[in-house]
């Protein structure tokens, strides 16, 4: 049996929030751990984490998540969009894995993490063409509403006990 290829998207800003700005008990993620939990378990090759905009005072964090084999996205801003706006990546995320998709790049579902209800179409749209693995809740708390109608088989939630423990 062929092993899948698949590939993450993450919506950094989504999974920061959820973890270490969570309401709840806040933890944070080991990249590491969490990069390797998404190759054992959802068997994916590439995995791209998405942030708003790129700021020179966080270029320690943009190295610690390259090290960890995560490929960054960054959103493009005016400078005067900078500080006054989130780093809102959703469109990005959604058109990454459309022209993905449809250019016929040789990959077989897709893993993302976040709990945002923008993403709901896209979430559907990978279904019917079977080609979501998984949607990763941050958080049950932030976790959409929206999310109710999709089958358990395709989401999970990292502060779960048994993901949690192998990626923190």
């Amino acid at each position: 049996m062929k092993e899948e290829n698949n590939l993450a998207f993450v919506d950094g800003q989504n999974l920061y929030m959820g973890t270490t700005k969570s309401s709840k008990k806040s933890w944070k993620v080991d990249l590491v751990k969490f990069r390797i939990y998404l190759s054992a378990k959802h068997h994916v090759k590439k995995a791209y984490y998405f942030f708003g905009y790129v700021d020179e005072k966080y270029q320690e964090l943009y190295e610690e998540i390259q090290a960890a084999g995560f490929i960054l996205r960054f959103r493009q801003h005016t400078s005067a969009m900078i500080g006054k706006k989130k780093g809102n990546v959703d469109s990005d995320i959604i058109f990454d894995v459309m022209k993905k998709i449809n250019k016929k790049e040789p990959f077989d579902k897709i893993v993302l993490v976040s709990g945002d209800g923008d993403y709901k179409m896209l979430v559907d749209y990978l279904i019917n063409e079977n080609r979501l693995k998984k949607i990763l809740f941050p958080n049950n708390e932030f976790a959409s509403s929206l999310y109710k109608s999709v089958g358990s088989e395709y989401f999970d939630c990292l502060e779960n006990k048994d993901v949690k423990r192998k990626i923190v």
